[in-house]
C-alpha cells in the first residue's frame, strides 16, 4: 500500500533493483549554519578557489563541505531511528565495524567489509560550496581552557606553571552562522520507502562537521525534489547560479550575512533555469508544487505510527534485497 498520494507510483521502483535502472530523485537542499561548525581536514577549514558565478567570472575562495561531512551524519540519524524502533541492534550492526548487511542503512547507503562483501551506496552526495566567499564566511577564535582557580592557562612546553598566564594559546577557524551551502542529494532507483527514509534523514539531521565539538548546528531547508532519468547539475554550478541571481538583485551586501528568504528565492529560480538546460526527462516538485509533498512527508514523520510504517517498509525491502543478492555474493566469495 502506497504511503504517499502526492507522487505518482510510476516515479518509484517497486523493489530495490540489483543493477542501475535509470531512475533518480534529487533532493534540493540548502544547508544553513546556525552555530560555528567545523568542516576541516588536517586542522584547516576546507576551501576551494573557484569562479564566483556562472556569469560573474571573478575568482573567489569558497568554503567546502565534503561529501562525507554531509552523508555520514544523515545515515547515523537513520541508524539511530532503526535502533529506537527495534529494527536494528548495536550488537548486530556497528557502523564501520560490523555491518549487518540487511537493513535500510546498509542497503541504501552502502557498506564495505573486506572479503565479506560490499554494497555500493545508492545515495550520491557531492562537495557543497558556500555562496559567500571564504573571508566573509569564517572567523578565527582563540581557544583556551579555564581552570578551577579561574585562570585561563596551564603548564605548557614553555615551562609555565598552572595558574601562570602564558601566551601559548590555540587558534581555530570556525564557519560563521548563516552561511549557506546549496547541496543536491541524489538517490538512485528510489522505492517509495527508500525515498521517505532518505528524505526523513535529511530533515532530521541537525549537526554536521567535527563531532568532537559541541557546535556544528546546521539546519536543512529542502526547497524541492526532482525525479529524473539522469543526474542533474552540480552543487558548484547551482551555487554559482544562485550567486549571480543574488548579485544582480543586490542581495549580497558584505559583511552583512545573507538573508535566508533571498537565498531561498534565488535558489528556486536558479535551479528552475538550470533544469531548463538539461537534456533529461524530469518531474519537478519546486516552489508551490513542493508544498503538498513536504506537508505529506512531515505528517508521516511527525507521528510514531507514520515513522514506523516508513522504517518497517524500508526494512522489509532491504531484507528482501539482501536475501536475493547479498547472500549470493557471500556464497560466491566463500566458493572462491
Amino acid at each position: 500500500m502506497a504511503l504517499l498520494k502526492t507522487v505518482e507510483p510510476k516515479l518509484f521502483q517497486t523493489a530495490i533493483p540489483y543493477k542501475p535502472m535509470g531512475k533518480y530523485v534529487h533532493f534540493l537542499t540548502i544547508r544553513i549554519t546556525e552555530s560555528y561548525p567545523l568542516f576541516q581536514t588536517d586542522g584547516e577549514l576546507n576551501k576551494a578557489r573557484v569562479r564566483a558565478g556562472v556569469k560573474d567570472k571573478t575568482t573567489i575562495s569558497r568554503l567546502s563541505m565534503f561529501k562525507r561531512k554531509q552523508s555520514t551524519p544523515e545515515r547515523l540519524v537513520g541508524r539511530e531511528l532503526l535502533r529506537n524502533y527495534g529494527l536494528m541492534t548495536a550488537e548486530e550492526c556497528e557502523y564501520n565495524v560490523n555491518f549487518a548487511m540487511d537493513n535500510p542503512d546498509c542497503i541504501i547507503y552502502g557498506f564495505a567489509i573486506g572479503d565479506s562483501g560490499s554494497e555500493k551506496s545508492k545515495v550520491v552526495v557531492d562537495t557543497a560550496f558556500s555562496i559567500t566567499a571564504f573571508d566573509e564566511s569564517h572567523e578565527t577564535f582563540t581557544l583556551n581552557a579555564p581552570y578551577e582557580n579561574g585562570t585561563m592557562a596551564s603548564k605548557g612546553e614553555d615551562g609555565s606553571k598552572p595558574g601562570e598566564v602564558t601566551s601559548r594559546i590555540n587558534q581555530q577557524d570556525h564557519i560563521r552562522p548563516q552561511t549557506f551551502f546549496p547541496s543536491i542529494v541524489t538517490l538512485k532507483d528510489p522505492t517509495e520507502a527508500s525515498f521517505l527514509y532518505v528524505f526523513n534523514n535529511i530533515l532530521r539531521t541537525r549537526h554536521y562537521g567535527a563531532q568532537t565539538t559541541r557546535t556544528g548546528r546546521v539546519r536543512n531547508e529542502l526547497i524541492g525534489v526532482i525525479f529524473a532519468d539522469g543526474e542533474i547539475t552540480s552543487n558548484l554550478r547551482w551555487t554559482q547560479a544562485i550567486y549571480d541571481k543574488m548579485q544582480s538583485n543586490n542581495s549580497i551586501n558584505s559583511p552583512e550575512p545573507l538573508d535566508e528568504d533571498d537565498v531561498i528565492t534565488a535558489a528556486k529560480s536558479a535551479i528552475e533555469e538550470l533544469m531548463n538546460d538539461e537534456f533529461i526527462v524530469h518531474t519537478d516538485f519546486i516552489g508551490e508544487t513542493f508544498v503538498p509533498l513536504l506537508s505529506e512527508v512531515k505528517a508521516l514523520t511527525n507521528s510514531e505510527a507514520g515513522i514506523k510504517s516508513i522504517l518497517q517498509k524500508a526494512d522489509a525491502e532491504a531484507k528482501e534485497y539482501a536475501n536475493k543478492h547479498i547472500s549470493k555474493k557471500k556464497s560466491t566469495a566463500k566458493a572462491g
